[in-house]
C-alpha cells in the first residue's frame, strides 16, 4: 500500500486504540490501491481522505430505570458514516462489547456493502453496551425507549433508516419504533424489521442467512460445486445461523454444527433446526439445551473448537475475528473448499490470506452477508408504497441481488487483475460507485 499509505497513518493517528476499525480500513485501502492509481482525479478530490472519516458521530447518555427502581446508564452510539448514494442505513447493535471502534468499523463496512446491493441506501451504523439477555421486557422497553427519545433527533425516513443486529430483534425494534412514532406523531419506515402487521417485510427475518447462501451457491456453481450433498458448519446460533442453516438444508446440504459464546454442538446426522428454533428464539436459551432432545448430539465448552469438524463449506455466522489462522489451516487440512462470511468480518486477516493462498472459494462478509441490508430496502420500497410483496417476490428479488453481487465482485476483481478474489472484487466494487458519487458531488463534508 504505496499511495494510500498516508491515508492509513491518518486514520491510525485519528482514531487510536480502534482495532477493529484499522482493521477494516487497511483492507479496503489495500484493495483499492490500484484504484487509486488510474483515478488520480479522485486522490485530489480527496476521496480517499474523505471515505475513512464518519460525516457525523452521534455519542449519547442512556437512562433507564431497572426492575428494582434503580437507575441505569449506558452509552448509546450513532455512526452516520457515508451518505453520498442514499440515507444512511445500517443496525443497532446492543452488546457490552460495542464501543467506538466497533461501530466505526460496521459503519464503514455498511457503505461498501449497501453500494453492492445496487440499491440506493449509504453507510452507518449504532448501538448501545446495554446487554438485553437477562433483562424482563419492562426493562428493554424502558432501555430502548430512552435510547430512542435521543436517537430520534438524528434519523428520519430519509435520513438514516436504522435496523436490527445483534441483540435487537423484533422485540426492541418495536419499543423503538413505538417511542419514535409517540414522540414525532409520525408513521414512517424509519425502523426496518418491523412486525408484518405494521409495515414489515416478509423474508427480513431470513435475509442474511438465506442471502448467505444465495452468494456462495453462485459462487460454488461457477466452479462446478453446488451446497447438494455437502457437510456444512455454521458458526453462531442467532438469526443469521438459524435461516442460513435453513436454506443449506434447502440446497441439500447437511449442517451439521452450530454454536453460541460458550460452545458449539456437533450432531453428525444433521442439526434439527426446529429445535435449534425453540431452544433460541422461543426459549432463549444456551445452545447446550440441544442435547436435552438429542442425546446422541456431542456438546463442547469452547466455541472455536467448532472450526476442528471436518467439513466441506463453513459458513461463520457469529461475530468479528472469530476465525483465526490456526482454525483456517485446520479447514483447510481438512478439506473445506469454500468459506462464505455472515458475520461482519468474522475472519482474521491472517486466516483469509490462508484461505486465498489455498485457493478457498471465499465469500467475504460486505459481499455475502448483505442479504440483511438489501431486504432492509426493500422494506424500505415496501413503506414508501403503503404495499406488501409476497414472501415468494422478496426471495426472489434477494436472490437477484445476490447473484448481481457475486457477478459485480467477480467482474471488479478481474477488470483489476485479482481474478478469483472476491475480497478485492467485493471492496473495489463496492468503492467505485460511492467514490464517484462523492466526486461528482464535490466537497460537501
Amino acid at each position: 500500500m504505496k499511495i494510500l499509505e498516508s491515508v492509513m497513518n491518518q486514520v491510525i493517528k485519528r482514531n487510536p486504540n480502534e482495532p477493529e476499525f484499522h482493521q477494516a480500513v487497511k483492507e479496503v485501502l489495500e484493495s483499492i490501491e490500484p484504484v487509486a492509481e488510474r483515478n488520480p482525479q479522485w486522490l485530489e478530490a480527496g476521496i480517499f481522505d474523505r471515505i475513512v472519516e464518519p460525516e457525523r458521530q452521534v455519542f449519547f447518555r442512556v437512562s433507564w430505570v431497572d426492575d428494582c427502581g434503580k437507575i441505569q446508564v449506558n452509552r448509546g452510539y450513532r455512526i452516520q458514516f457515508n451518505s453520498a448514494i442514499g440515507p444512511y442505513k445500517g443496525g443497532i447493535r446492543l452488546h457490552p462489547s460495542v464501543n467506538a471502534s466497533i461501530l466505526k468499523f460496521l459503519g464503514f463496512e455498511q457503505i461498501f456493502k449497501n453500494s453492492l446491493t445496487g440499491l440506493p441506501i449509504g453507510g452507518g451504523k449504532g448501538g448501545s453496551d446495554f446487554d438485553p439477555k437477562g433483562k424482563s421486557d419492562g426493562e428493554v422497553m424502558r432501555f430502548c425507549q430512552s435510547f430512542m427519545t435521543e436517537l430520534q433527533r438524528h434519523i428520519g425516513e430519509n435520513t438514516d433508516i436504522p435496523a436490527g443486529d445483534i441483540g435487537t430483534g423484533a422485540r426492541e425494534i418495536g419499543y423503538m419504533y413505538g417511542q419514535y412514532k409517540r414522540l414525532r406523531n409520525d408513521f414512517t419506515g424509519v425502523l426496518t424489521g418491523k412486525g408484518l402487521t405494521w409495515g414489515g417485510s416478509l423474508v427480513r427475518t431470513e435475509a442474511t442467512g438465506y442471502g448467505l447462501c444465495y452468494f456462495m451457491a453462485e459462487a460454488l456453481k461457477t466452479k462446478g460445486k453446488s451446497f447438494n450433498g455437502a457437510t456444512v458448519i455454521v458458526s453462531g446460533s442467532g438469526n443469521v445461523a438459524i435461516y442460513a442453516t435453513e436454506k443449506v438444508h434447502q440446497l441439500g446440504g447437511k449442517v451439521v454444527a452450530l454454536s453460541d459464546s460458550e460452545g458449539y454442538i456437533y450432531d453428525p446426522d444433521g442439526i434439527k433446526l426446529e429445535t435449534i428454533k425453540r431452544i433460541k428464539e422461543v426459549d432463549r436459551k444456551r445452545i447446550s439445551e440441544y442435547i436435552k432432545y438429542h442425546p446422541n448430539t456431542k456438546y463442547t465448552k469452547n466455541s472455536s473448537g467448532i472450526w476442528t469438524i471436518k467439513c466441506d463449506i463453513a459458513l461463520p455466522c457469529a461475530t468479528q475475528n472469530e476465525l483465526d489462522e490456526n482454525s483456517a489451516k485446520t479447514l483447510v487440512s481438512n478439506g473445506c473448499y469454500a468459506v462464505g462470511e455472515g458475520a461482519n468480518m468474522p475472519s482474521t486477516p491472517k486466516a483469509i490470506d490462508i484461505f486465498l493462498k489455498n485457493k478457498i472459494i471465499f465469500g467475504p462478509a460486505k459481499a455475502a452477508n448483505a442479504g440483511g441490508v438489501a431486504t432492509s430496502a426493500l422494506e424500505m420500497a415496501q413503506n414508501s408504497m403503503r404495499y406488501s410483496w409476497t414472501f415468494e417476490e422478496v426471495d426472489s428479488k434477494l436472490k437477484d441481488i445476490m447473484i448481481n453481487i457475486y457477478k459485480s465482485a467477480s467482474a471488479a476483481a478481474i477488470e483489476y487483475d485479482h481474478e478469483n478474489n472476491l475480497v478485492v472484487g467485493a471492496n473495489i466494487a463496492g468503492f467505485l460507485k460511492v467514490a464517484d458519487a462523492m466526486y461528482a458531488q464535490g466537497v460537501t463534508s
